[in-house]
């Protein structure tokens, strides 16, 4: 059986969004391109049963619809899986709907971050798709195809919506992958592994990167992503062992200089953390690693386990600066210990990148301005602002729309990296906006300052100047740059 795992083309000109693999599908100007995790364990598989594989992703290898199109018509597959998202959805029909006239008899299979495809009028409005594999999708899509070459009936395939003589029938959820460890490792050889990348990481690339575990045990209102793939908050985890193990069998095999876990929450369990850093050493691996991390489950005694295996770049999603925000976002985040979590980090050289978001409830013109001025006095190494996206499939997202506050359901439009489709009690679209473009000039004018900083006590230690002496021309040269990056 031939079959097609595919992240397809997204992208506007010659700018590719980023959608499988990320927690938030949009637009981005940085180096940011995550692996697509559920497409490479499918794909792991599927290979282990033997089946005549092709794996395209298009915005890692910068593929347009018709190169796309052409490279599965050469293919000619029996199944076509391709991974949605609710923002790339309106040129995910397109595509399966040119398809399907060129390929009549291949099968569509839509899967990934898109909860209105979860309803049978999904199927019902758009006859180019013939299948739905909903949460988590690796053995759906096994099934799937076992089901499909041997003729048999579909009925029993849970995490599937499909259509029975013109009726859609949508199987009951498929329940969550109890052990992780029971999973091949992802087949990384069938993508173009040197291309995936986060600079924010601050550590060296090409990067390899991993998943130590899935899902977040905590209920924070923006996040759609547990609630769509995973369908809840239950928090499972990879055997120490087995995860370094595969660290250690790519960065061998691979160039790789670097690697990080992207996991929704890496450093739940600190003796687990214990385990993973004495395996670390256990295997020799010198190569400098990052983690996607709460502030608050992070100690000082932890953090130095860390430094020692490696660790060298961590991300903290923090999202306010406003404790009583963080509380009604249901974030469960004590910012008193986001202080502390961030002092040992910078302390140790980790290098720091934390994230904020505007329009959280009850988010006023003055606490994004307390907000704004809470990341900069964590004086971060890099920093990221966005509008809140309330993604269809969060708690958020519903309680806008009991609200009338959504203001848009063109999904092309939900890109919190420039424009708002939301408004709050307090603030317009408008007030959003101007806020996001406010807290970046605010942070280069920060960066200037701390880079002027930096050079002055360079000078004095070098005794090339003395501590009074006036920089005008120094300070002539630093601004001069953030005018022109302005």
């Amino acid at each position: 059986m031939k079959i097609v795992l595919s992240n397809p083309p997204w992208y506007k000109g010659n700018s590719f969004g980023v959608r499988a693999g990320s927690r938030w599908p949009h637009f981005t100007e940085v180096p940011y391109l995550p692996f697509p995790f559920f497409l490479a364990y499918s794909a792991a598989l599927l290979e282990k049963k033997e089946k005549d594989l092709l794996v395209i992703d298009s915005p890692a290898e910068k593929l347009k619809n018709e190169e796309f199109i052409e490279k599965i018509k050469s293919f000619c597959p029996d199944l076509l899986l391709m991974e949605v998202s609710t923002p790339s959805i309106i040129d995910d029909l397109y595509l399966s709907k040119e398809i399907k006239k060129i390929l009549t008899d291949t099968k569509i299979a839509f899967c990934g971050p898109h909860i209105l495809m979860q309803q049978e009028e999904f199927l019902e409005e758009n006859s180019s798709v013939d299948y739905i594999l909903y949460g988590e999708y690796e053995y759906t899509l096994l099934e799937l195809a076992e089901h499909m070459e041997h003729d048999k009936s579909l009925e029993n395939i849970s995490g599937l919506i499909y259509r029975k003589n013109k009726e859609v029938i949508k199987n009951s959820p498929r329940p969550l992958i109890e052990n992780l460890d029971d999973l091949p490792w992802p087949a990384r050889h069938l993508f173009p592994l040197m291309k995936y990348c986060d600079e924010a990481y601050g550590i060296p690339g090409p990067s390899l990167q991993m998943w130590a575990s899935r899902g977040c045990p905590y209920g924070c209102i923006f996040c759609f992503w547990p609630q769509v793939m995973y369908g809840g908050n239950k928090y499972r985890t990879r055997n120490p062992a087995d995860i370094i193990k595969e660290v250690k069998f790519y960065i061998d095999k691979y160039p790789f200089k670097s690697y990080f876990f992207d996991d929704d929450t890496f450093n739940i369990g600190k003796n687990r953390m214990k385990e993973i850093c004495k395996e670390i050493r256990k295997n020799e691996i010198d190569l400098p690693w990052a983690i996607m991390a709460r502030a608050d489950t992070m100690d000082l005694h932890t953090l130095e386990e860390m430094k020692k295996a490696g660790l060298s770049g961590i991300k903290y999603g923090v999202e306010s600066g406003v404790q009583e925000i963080v509380n009604k976002a249901c974030k469960s985040l004590d910012l008193n210990k986001v202080k502390e979590a961030v002092k040992h980090t910078k302390e140790l050289g980790i290098h720091l990148h934390l994230t904020f978001t505007f329009g959280l409830p009850g988010e006023t013109k003055d606490t994004i301005k307390k907000t704004i001025n809470f990341a900069l006095s964590l004086d971060p190494d890099t920093l990221q602002f966005s509008i809140m996206t309330p993604f269809p499939g969060s708690k958020y997202f519903d309680l806008l729309d009991s609200k009338g506050c959504i203001l848009t359901k063109d999904w092309a439009k939900y890109n919190g990296t420039c424009s708002a489709v939301m408004k709050t009690e307090n603030l317009t679209p408008e007030d959003l906006e101007e806020s996001l473009r406010d807290a970046y000039d605010l942070w280069r004018a920060h960066l200037v300052k701390r880079n002027f900083k930096e050079k002055k006590i360079y000078y004095i230690k070098k005794g090339l100047m003395n501590p009074g002496k006036s920089l005008k021309i120094l300070k002539d040269l630093v601004f001069s740059k953030f005018k022109k990056d302005k």
